[in-house]
């Protein structure tokens, strides 16, 4: 089966990309010499050289050759050819309408490697001369591995193209004459061994699809939700890997499940580009202020210095990440450079060194930093990544932004209530002050009651209980970044009885609250804000990360420990899952481009990253958690 494939492959091959059916394919059987395929198919024995120049020396059993069309002689010229960045085997060959094989069988060292800028290669480039009046399709026919074929009753040519394991540009090819649809009893030529049955389907089950190109199992997991083990159980010719034009029976696609959630993928299952990543860190180290003389000196400044210590624990992340990549089969090489935190070194660092090599750039942290490194790369559209800016930043369409916007957790969050509008009753409490996020919330549920303090920056009692509901649940949101409202508000809120008793201890109602903020400010985490009362009020908000329990033993959790003697902090796992994200896109296609498309979902130790994009504007991350404490004191994912 997997000759047969090749055959067509190259029958294909040799339509499609010479632009005459000028060539075939030949595999070598046991005995066959150079000299007897010159004879079988009346060429010389140096056109067949000039077409397969590995096998000059010696010929081997199973090779597959390729032949000119009885009637056609052949010369081959050779071009040099320079790589240039970000080329590969497959774009190459592409490039220059040749098969990859073809490419290999000139550059012999292909075989065992990819190829590297700046590298020079040989392109063959071919001539046909027709001696005789001898057609493709003559030919074709009277190829052994080929048999007519009687169209039946409602097949397709998806569905034949299926049932013979050979794609529809190659049904075609075996059949010129053939047209748009198939009719029942016309007569075409397919390949003798069938390997399914059917060549119809169950239409309210299953459809066919045709694979596309660079469409590997990993994308159709992404894009039909199907597992290789899947796609092979309904297609068993698809256990020697997918092609482009491969027509494959899958389950129908149901159009609602376009507005359901993306799952994460663990991107280490779908590997497939194992060739060295090199990546540039910039970070503000401040080498310029660090006395190597002086402990006291240095230690006095990583205690002042908060961004000098993030950086470090950060970068301490990011070589866990490298760690991580070279067990799993990815070499990668990290170029270190001290931004000093300064725009102006940026801007020195870009001019006095090259980038044309490097994959991917992470860092700077400071917003003007990350606007000039990627300002100053976006021509050779080398990716820039913002590791840990919240702040909006200028579009380049070479700069991802790895945090979600605040805007769109707000909406995310909004829209959480919204849903449940029906069934509670909302209040909102606020400062005084107009915010542009006030009156989002305002906008979003104008049916929403709202609390503002009177005097002061805190409420009474009674403020909050004449709007409470005593048979709906009551959603509270606390807008506020002022930490005496917030701390005033929260232990009001957890001070109200579950239980609503009359005069004589009878229950006639309960009061049952839960409270929310749209954007969790630092008031929360304001010393006087109990967290017992937030669990008791299961106080839910987004959050772009979530936070690791302790006792979980997660690889990375317990590599880290053992190298550095303490846990990671937040800006270490920042560091790990920022970097090792890029490292798995990197490994998991040709470009970061095309391994973040919207559909790609990947979650590590706190966060997760699905990158959007919009022409110019770079592409940004929107995937983020929606987080409740539990009364376990606890943080729980709702979304």
């Amino acid at each position: 089966m997997k000759k047969l494939f090749l055959v067509l492959f190259f029958l294909l091959f040799a339509s499609n990309l010479f632009a005459q059916n000028n060539y075939q394919s030949h595999i070598v059987e046991k005995g066959e010499t150079v000299f007897s395929i010159s004879k079988k198919y009346n060429v010389s024995e140096e056109t067949i050289y000039q077409l397969n120049p590995d096998v000059k020396h010696v010929i081997k059993t199973g090779v597959i050759l390729i032949i000119p069309i009885n009637g056609k002689e052949v010369t081959v010229s050779i071009k040099k050819y320079r790589v240039k960045r970000r080329e590969t085997i497959k774009s190459i060959a592409s490039k220059h309408h040749i098969s990859e094989d073809l490419l290999k069988k000139y550059n012999n060292d292909l075989y065992a490697r990819e190829v590297g800028k700046g590298e020079r290669i040989d392109i063959p480039v071919f001539n046909a001369t027709v001696l005789n009046n001898t057609t493709a399709e003559e030919t074709l026919i009277a190829n052994d591995s080929l048999k007519k074929y009687t169209v039946l009753p409602k097949e397709t040519k998806y569905g034949i193209a299926r049932k013979f394991g050979i794609t529809i540009t190659e049904l075609e090819l075996l059949n010129p004459m053939m047209g748009e649809s198939l009719t029942i009893g016309e007569e075409i030529m397919v390949p003798k061994k069938m390997i399914s049955t059917d060549a119809t389907l169950i239409e309210d089950e299953y459809e066919f699809y045709e694979v596309l190109p660079k469409e590997g199992f990993f994308r159709l997991n992404v894009k039909l939700g199907l597992t290789q083990e899947e796609i092979i159980t309904l297609n068993p010719y698809a256990f020697e890997g997918l092609k482009e034009g491969m027509i494959l029976k899958i389950p129908k696609i149901n159009n609602t499940l376009d507005g359901q959630k993306v799952e994460a993928i663990n991107l280490v299952d779908y590997i497939v580009n194992t060739s060295k990543k090199k990546l540039a860190v910039m970070l503000p180290f401040k080498l310029d202020r660090i006395d190597l003389d002086s402990l006291n000196v240095n230690t006095n400044l990583l205690k002042s210095d908060g961004t000098l210590r993030a950086a470090i624990d950060f970068y301490s992340g990011v070589l866990m990440a490298a760690e991580f990549a070279k067990d799993k089969g990815i070499s990668t090489e990290i170029t270190i450079y001290d931004t000093e935190g300064k725009v102006s070194k940026v801007g020195q660092i870009m001019s006095l060194n090259n980038f044309n090599e490097i994959d991917a750039v992470i860092g700077p942290l400071l917003s003007k930093n990350i606007e000039k490194a990627a300002s100053s790369l976006q021509s050779e559209n080398i990716p820039v990544f913002s590791p840990l800016s919240k702040v909006k930043l200028k579009e380049y369409p070479n700069l991802y932004q790895t945090i979600p916007s605040n805007e769109l957790m707000e909406t995310a969050m909004l829209d959480f209530i919204i849903k449940r509008l029906d069934s509670i009753n909302v209040i909102v409490i606020t400062g005084k002050e107009w915010t542009q996020r006030k009156g989002a919330i305002m906008a979003a549920i104008p049916t929403a009651k709202t609390i503002v303090p009177e005097q002061g920056n805190y409420l009474y009692i009674e403020d909050i209980q004449m709007q409470l509901d005593t048979v709906k649940e009551n959603w509270v949101i606390l807008d506020s970044d002022n930490p005496i409202l917030v701390s005033n508000v929260v232990g009001l809120l957890n001070g109200f009885p579950e239980a609503i008793l009359d005069e004589d201890d009878v229950e006639v109602g309960k009061n049952k609250i839960r409270l929310f903020a749209v954007n969790k400010s630092r008031a929360f985490d304001y010393n006087d804000v109990s967290n017992m009362h937030l669990a008791n009020l299961n106080f839910t908000y987004p959050s772009s990360n979530k936070h690791y329990e302790y006792d979980l033993m997660i690889p990375f959790l317990v590599t880290y420990k053992n190298k550095y003697g303490v846990m990671p902090n937040h800006y270490a796992i920042r560091g790990f899952d920022v970097t090792y994200d890029v490292l798995l896109r990197l490994a998991n296609a040709e470009t970061l481009e095309e391994s973040s498309i919207s559909n790609i979902k990947t979650e590590y130790v706190e966060n997760k990253f699905q990158y959007f994009n919009t022409p110019n504007s770079g592409y940004k991350n929107q995937a983020f958690y929606i987080i409740k404490y539990n009364n376990e004191l606890k943080l729980e994912i709702v979304e």
